[in-house]
């Protein structure tokens, strides 16, 4: 079982930043998947972006330029560097891992103001 714990969202207003944690368990960190997805209110969930365990990069078209994730593995965390935050990007914010199966954390809420 891998827990994951997200933290950093709030209010902000257009045009500002954020940036969101993701505090991972296990031993085996490094080797891991790490994601980020999103749902806004009555939409499906979409990845937002994804990092391997070897470093590589994926974005939603929507986020390139404006997004960054990261991942520190000596503290089991994965970023997303979140700026010029638009309303659009209004949602909860959840962290994915994969490592075997897929495991959620339970979200945190992005909310822009225009």
């Amino acid at each position: 079982q891998v827990q994951l714990v997200e933290s950093g969202g709030g209010l902000v207003q257009a045009g500002g930043s954020l940036r969101l944690s993701c505090a991972a368990s296990g031993s085996f960190f490094s080797d891991y998947v790490m994601g980020w997805y999103r749902q806004a209110s009555g939409k499906q969930r979409e990845l937002v972006a994804r990092i391997s365990s070897g470093g590589g990069t994926v974005y939603t078209d929507s986020v390139k330029g404006r997004f960054t994730i990261s991942r520190d593995n000596a503290k089991n965390t994965v970023y997303l560097q979140m700026n010029s935050l638009q309303p659009e990007d209004t949602a909860v914010y959840y962290c994915n891992a994969i490592f075997g199966a897929g495991y959620w954390g339970k979200g945190t809420l992005v909310t822009v103001a225009s």
